[in-house]
């Protein structure tokens, strides 16, 4: 197949979730010219929640309050984990720059910087998480306060139990309620998800006129509503104050299962946002290949719908994620990187990647498995040294954490794509 477009750039992110996603943001916001190629998976999934530090140790499964004290403590304890090689002010550098290009593509987000905030889910746990998104922070301080409140759900709705949350709250928050009322245009309760269509039906001002002519005679002695997270898939904030002054008292949206708005709207604001700046994205395509060109430079090779495309560029951010994302692969002969054919730090043996037990609470060795970096986070050969100098790793490919138990997702992709952009920023003034 011939060569149809070849596209030269100072850098190529590699991986659309968070860290991709981060990486290419803070990149075009440096004048960094950017091209970014992956197939969104990881995003969907996302709760809306950005977590930074909860859990430490995850055999104790202890939740912190304070975050970084919680990374002060795996400092201590696990010197080897990403977050070691990042100080206090570069992570709130990474987020201050990242949540206003959110709120201004309609996401805004509420936080206490020096507090880490609790939120409840759609099976009623609690989940200790950093950055909330706006429509949900009314949910937050009404567990800390714990007011009269009322949980919403709709008839056919499958994948979200108002009853089943109010049950197991019953402890933390005895003053609560649940009801089931009709969804605007499904009055007679067919099956409903939770997701793109049933935000986008709440876009429009008769249906959550409608919606609170249902929920209004439930309220009572109310002082606060909650209910699924579909209030909009653009501007959902301003979808959700229109719907508290319909109902008359606060309202929160609650995390529903993956793939869920949320989610979804994160993936279209970054989407949206980022070609705005410059961008160039291949989000349905994959690399293929790899090569260093003459003058150094890296050459990817994508086939994008029978188009052989080919991208030169001076360096690459590697933030394809674990195995659900493609940047690793397991296999009978151990764990690999699919792209550059790193080594990845992994248990010895096959059998040692998993405890007997499922739920084990110190969690599986292979969950740490991923790519060891210098301070650059560029990832090492196996002589210990950088296998690319300007081939950068970011988010859940890196070895020595496990996001998920440790609550740290967000902020590891978040935090570990803004070095790596600041890396590659320096090195590259060393090429004029």
């Amino acid at each position: 197949m011939s060569i149809s477009e070849t596209i030269q750039c100072d850098l190529a992110v590699i991986g659309t979730g968070m860290a991709g996603m981060s990486a290419a943001l803070f990149a075009a916001n440096r004048g960094v010219s950017v091209v970014q190629i992956g197939r969104p998976k990881g995003i969907l999934l996302a709760s809306g929640l950005l977590d930074l530090m909860g859990v430490h140790p995850v055999q104790e499964n202890r939740s912190w309050n304070d975050p970084w004290a919680a990374m002060d403590a795996l400092g201590r304890d696990l010197p080897e984990h990403p977050y070691s090689r990042l100080k206090k002010e570069d992570i709130l550098s990474a987020f201050g720059e990242l949540l206003p290009f959110l709120h201004d593509a309609g996401i805004p987000y509420c936080r206490r910087v020096e507090q880490n905030a609790k939120m409840i889910t759609s099976l009623g746990t609690v989940k200790t998480t950093y950055c909330v998104p706006k429509t949900m922070w009314n949910g937050v301080l009404a567990l800390e306060n714990q007011p009269k409140g009322l949980i919403v759900d709709f008839f056919g709705l499958k994948d979200f139990s108002a009853g089943r949350i109010v049950a197991t709250l019953r402890e933390r928050w005895p003053e609560l309620r649940a009801v089931r009322v009709f969804f605007p245009g499904n009055a007679g309760g067919k099956e409903l998800l939770a997701g793109e269509i049933t935000a986008q039906i709440l876009e429009t001002p008769e249906s959550r006129r409608k919606l609170a002519q249902e929920i209004k005679p439930h309220i009572r002695d109310a002082r606060v509503v909650g209910m699924p997270s579909i209030c909009g898939m653009r501007n959902s904030d301003e979808v959700l104050s229109e719907l508290e002054k319909e109902i008359g008292i606060p309202l929160f949206e609650i995390p529903t299962i993956p793939p869920s708005v949320p989610g979804l709207r994160l993936k279209e604001a970054f989407e949206v946002g980022l070609q705005a700046i410059g961008v160039r994205q291949f989000l349905q395509e994959q690399v293929l290949t790899v090569n260093r060109g003459d003058n150094s430079e890296l050459i990817l090779h994508l086939d994008t719908k029978g188009r052989k495309v080919v991208v030169q560029s001076q360096g690459v951010i590697l933030a394809s994620g674990r195995f659900m994302g493609g940047g690793l692969y397991a296999s009978r002969r151990g764990i690999r990187e699919t792209l550059f054919n790193l080594p990845v730090f992994q248990p010895g043996d096959r059998k040692d990647w998993h405890r007997k037990e499922l739920l084990d609470s110190r969690g599986h060795p292979a969950n740490q498995a991923g790519l060891e970096t210098d301070d650059l986070f560029r990832p090492l050969n196996n002589e210990g040294l950088p296998a690319f100098e300007t081939v950068f790793a970011a988010g859940s490919i890196l070895a020595h954490q496990d996001w998920m138990r440790m609550k740290c997702g967000s902020g590891l992709a978040v935090s570990t794509a803004h070095a790596s952009v600041n890396a590659f920023s320096k090195i590259k003034e060393q090429f004029k």
